[in-house]
């Protein structure tokens, strides 16, 4: 069995980042007076200067570290800092990225971390996964730790590009066809499948499918929004993998990341939702619970509007399963013929 751990705290409220020892007092009441390092970026450093110096206030004894890359050199160097200057809490402030490189440079140094997202592209944000550049490949996902708290400002949040918020809607898509991809996996080829794990991951797609609240910069959605990428995030935890948030779709994703990085830039979340609904046509179902997330909020999934040519789908689609080789999902097992991916790429263009 699978042993996991749970965050302390999950906090979404407007201005929380004005007092994030305040807010996790009655668990890490000597919080404030950790030796600590903030790791962000500098275009968030230029974007959220006021914020970041209150943050650096509340922590004393604090420093700022600004990455340069979002890759595994880089995050083991981060580590090798914070061991070698005796640091205990590293807090993460940005994106997928950001939030990847310093949870796996928690984990290295075995410090605690703090999750302070600025937008809600993935579930990036309380994954056990962090997605890091590698040598010779352009991202690998690595095991680490999930946070031990995970604040959201929703002034912060409200503040991203809307497309970030509809990338994190298009990462909960994806939980449909990751799913069926996970059954399929434990009938065809054994792999084992954790039923709570599997319940919270399809919670977080319902929450989503279900909300009346086309609002993107309500403080609901957002409240939602966080709590299905939370859920996803979690789910991978208790199953001791990303199975239950990663199937075929994600591949597909992947392959455009590894193989088309320099002519095609598209969100994670954004590349799973457009992969998902191809993936609901091959494993045989209908798709009208996916057409009816993406549609409902205009994720834009519509290949061409994303740089991704005919050329570029049909190759993608069959590299997938490569990208993930010991990984069983509907590829091992359908058509991938050109003329087929090409039907379903002109539906797409149609459709979306």
């Amino acid at each position: 069995m699978n042993r996991f751990r749970l965050p302390y705290h999950l906090v979404v409220e407007e201005g929380v980042f004005n007092d994030i020892p305040g807010a996790m007092k009655d668990v890490f009441p000597r919080l404030k007076k950790s030796k600590a390092i903030l790791v962000t970026e500098e275009n968030l450093k230029g974007i959220f200067q006021g914020t970041l110096d209150e943050i650096m206030h509340d922590f004393s004894r604090s420093e700022l570290y600004l990455i340069q890359k979002a890759d595994y050199d880089s995050a083991v160097a981060l580590a090798k800092y914070i061991t070698m200057n005796d640091i205990t809490l590293v807090i993460g402030f940005g994106g997928g990225t950001v939030l990847d490189l310093a949870k796996f440079a928690a984990f290295v140094s075995k410090s605690q971390l703090l999750s302070l997202p600025t937008t809600l592209s993935n579930d990036s944000l309380a994954s056990p996964v962090a997605v890091l550049g590698t040598e010779g490949r352009a991202r690998k996902s690595f095991k680490c730790t999930i946070p031990d708290a995970i604040i959201i400002d929703v002034n912060v949040v409200k503040s991203a590009p809307d497309r970030q918020l509809l990338a994190g809607i298009g990462d909960t898509v994806s939980k449909y066809t990751a799913l069926y991809d996970w059954k399929l996996a434990h009938e065809k080829n054994g792999d084992n499948v954790d039923d709570f794990a599997y319940m919270i991951s399809q919670m977080a797609f319902d929450s989503v499918l279900y909300s009346e609240n086309e609002e993107l910069k309500s403080r609901d959605f957002i409240q939602r929004l966080t709590n299905a990428l939370v859920m996803g995030g979690l789910a991978m935890e208790i199953a001791g993998s990303s199975r239950p948030s990663s199937g075929s779709e994600h591949l597909f994703c992947h392959a455009l990341e590894e193989d088309f990085a320099d002519l095609v830039n598209v969100p994670h979340g954004i590349a799973t939702a457009m992969g998902s609904y191809p993936a609901c046509i091959f494993q045989g179902r209908d798709t009208a619970k996916v057409e009816k997330i993406i549609k409902q909020y205009g994720i834009p999934v519509k290949p061409s509007l994303n740089k991704v040519t005919e050329e570029i789908f049909v190759k993608a689609w069959q590299g997938a399963a490569a990208t993930r080789a010991d990984r069983y999902t509907i590829l091992s097992e359908t058509d991938l013929s050109d003329a087929r991916l090409k039907e379903i790429y002109r539906q797409m263009e149609e459709k979306f």
